[in-house]
């Protein structure tokens, strides 16, 4: 069962983003952005490259847009497709991660979606009864 569903918005795309803890959120949303970009291209196994990220933000909210952003920046600056992710820290205002995955490879890759931006229109991260839900926009 997939930990995130896509939602109608007027010319973008939404999610609404679905985990037992809050380092699991951070963890599917995530694998919700590369899926809804490239589907899941990219193999655990074939994954050869390393990136550890530090992010910061005001609150969860905040925090969740930034960790986004970055894994999307690293994506259009640095041509690094995000594979798998493992929260290593994470508090209210802070978050370190270790992505896992390869260079971008046009013979192998395909973007079905370009997302242009990671959105705070209509944004919202909760904690509910089975763990934690989040409503973020993309950009396309």
């Amino acid at each position: 069962m997939s930990n995130y569903k896509c939602f109608d918005h007027t010319a973008d795309i939404g999610v609404e983003i679905t985990g037992r803890t809050k380092n699991m959120l951070f963890v599917n949303a995530a694998e919700a952005l590369f899926d809804v970009m490239m589907g899941n291209q990219t193999s655990r196994k074939a994954a050869q490259r390393r990136k550890t990220i530090i992010i910061d933000g005001d609150d969860v909210a905040d925090l969740l847009i930034n960790f986004l952003r970055e894994i999307l920046y690293l994506f259009n600056g640095e041509k690094f497709v995000t594979g798998s992710c493992e929260i290593i820290k994470l508090t209210n205002k802070g978050l370190q991660a270790r992505l896992t995955g390869e260079p971008f490879n046009s013979n192998k890759h395909l973007i079905k979606t370009e997302i242009k931006a990671v959105t705070y229109s209509g944004l919202t991260v909760d904690r509910v009864k089975a763990g934690w839900k989040a409503r973020v926009i993309f950009d396309v």
